[in-house]
């Protein structure tokens, strides 16, 4: 019987899932395209608590999408997190994000191949390659998008691509055996069932410690000068 808030501030999307027994109670997110982590994700947490009559204090555990993604996401979802399970005595449940984002397939006929993809700017990527029951078939890599990324794969059967890289993907991605969803972002939905598993075996990470999964070094930009 596990109460989990799922925290998802990877992208550009800051939701927040509250499920009870990998039920979906109630979620609020932002699909938009700036981020709001910072103005929203409290704000979101305080919503889906107060419409089930519940307090943090109620939660068993807390899951948060660890990575890869952006480095201010991360670090405010992360943050955020560690401060709820250290202030209440609940463990950390950390999920990964590409393989939740996979988990946003279902009911597609004849896909071999599912990979997920994040922008990181101009034309990387972060990715990993799952088979159609989502089992990882490939590790998470940040790569360089050209016209023959994924070529072992697309060459074995029909690859479905998604996320936010997706699109810069499907520009210069000629193969028949492509498929696009476009749009999609990470969503707290889909870390529900992840967060459930990982409560009822016990797989938590130590809270104190656990650092998100960047994959790349923060690369600081100095503000453009206002005209």
């Amino acid at each position: 019987m596990a109460l989990i808030l799922s925290l998802e501030t990877t992208t550009t999307n800051c939701s927040v899932a509250l499920a009870k027994d990998g039920r979906l109670l109630t979620m609020q997110e932002d699909m938009g395209r700036s981020y709001s982590h910072s103005e929203r994700l409290h704000n979101y947490i305080a919503r889906v608590l107060k419409e089930q009559s519940l307090t943090l204090s109620d939660l068993d555990a807390v899951a948060v999408s660890k990575g890869p993604g952006s480095y201010t996401g991360l670090r405010i979802g992360v943050s955020s997190a560690k401060g709820f399970c250290f202030a209440n005595n609940i463990p950390l449940i950390a999920i990964d994000t590409l393989t939740a984002l996979a988990h946003q397939v279902n009911n597609l006929d004849n896909i071999t191949h599912i990979v997920p993809l994040l922008d990181a700017r101009r034309m990387e990527v972060y990715s990993a390659v799952f088979n159609e029951a989502c089992e990882r078939l490939r590790e998470t890599k940040a790569e360089i998008l050209d016209e023959h990324s994924f070529a072992e794969y697309l060459e074995n059967g029909k690859t479905l691509f998604l996320g936010s890289g997706s699109e810069k993907f499907k520009e210069i991605c000629t193969h028949e055996n492509a498929l696009f969803i476009l749009g999609a972002l990470p969503s707290s939905r889909e870390m529900i069932p992840l967060a459930e598993a990982k409560y009822n075996s016990g797989d938590f990470v130590d809270t104190a410690y656990f650092e998100p999964y960047y994959l790349k070094d923060f690369m600081a930009t100095k503000p453009k000068k206002k005209a």
